[in-house]
């Protein structure tokens, strides 16, 4: 593992750590955001109020939300800054990039389906080349690959999730023939199971009456991690989408 890996994994795991040390029912959930500048925030609650942040010594570029004890991390937090780190780059929530790679793999790398897909993100051997990923075993590229493949999808169905994990799943020839979820039963239930996993952005895109689509971000003032909303999508950085 690199050593940008080993900060985020150990900042990740800080931020679980707090969160076991609360009293019970805690979830042990971890809430991570990048702001435009690239500064990562990792925090044991949902963000949505002006925070106080930490700074961590020897890492400039982190933030936490608690100061705790680092702990051993998981298999999850083994590949945090992959997903972080491609998932800005092609404008896609962290939570998504974490879900598919859960419904797909467990966060095993080394995951091979009966079909032959590969890797944390399952690629398929042709759809593996046309995204010039060499190594699918390997995480970086892996997920480099199917994050690509993820935002490929998402432009062609105008941003919506559901058609988007379903062309994952089935194909984008199942998509348009049907135009909609294809009726079938394994995708349907991929799609449902990684849309929990996502959570509330997780949502299909605008149809029928008009909605209105905010765009939550995080941005880091006087040691303060303030969210934002706006309309329009960042140029840079994370995001949560909220419908209303």
């Amino acid at each position: 593992m690199n050593s940008r890996a080993l900060v985020v994994c150990r900042l990740a795991a800080a931020a679980v750590c707090a969160v076991v040390l609360l009293p019970a029912p805690a979830a042990a959930q971890i809430y991570s955001w990048r702001d435009a500048h690239g500064t990562l925030v990792l925090s044991d609650r949902a963000l949505d109020t002006p925070t106080k942040i930490y700074e961590v010594p020897g890492a400039p570029a982190y933030r936490t939300t608690t100061a705790a004890a680092a702990i051993v991390p998981t298999a999850r937090e083994r590949f945090e800054s992959f997903v972080l780190a491609h998932a800005q780059r092609h404008a896609l929530r962290p939570e998504l990039v974490r879900a598919v790679i859960q419904v797909e793999s467990g966060f095993n790398p080394f995951a091979t389906s009966p079909k032959g897909a590969m890797g944390l993100m399952q690629l398929m051997p042709a759809t593996a080349r046309q995204l010039g990923v060499r190594n699918p075993y390997d995480p970086d590229d892996n997920i480099r690959g199917g994050t690509a493949y993820l935002r490929q999808l998402l432009n062609r169905y105008d941003g919506n999730e559901e058609l988007a994990l379903a062309a994952y799943n089935a194909g984008s020839g199942a998509v348009d023939r049907y135009g909609h979820v294809p009726p079938y039963r394994e995708t349907r239930d991929y799609v449902r199971r990684v849309g929990q996993r996502a959570g509330q952005g997780a949502n299909p895109g605008v149809s029928g009456a008009a909605k209105l689509v905010l765009y939550k971000t995080v941005e880091i003032i006087d040691g303060r991690a303030i969210p934002r909303y706006s309309t329009q999508p960042p140029a840079a950085g994370t995001f949560e989408i909220i419908r209303y």
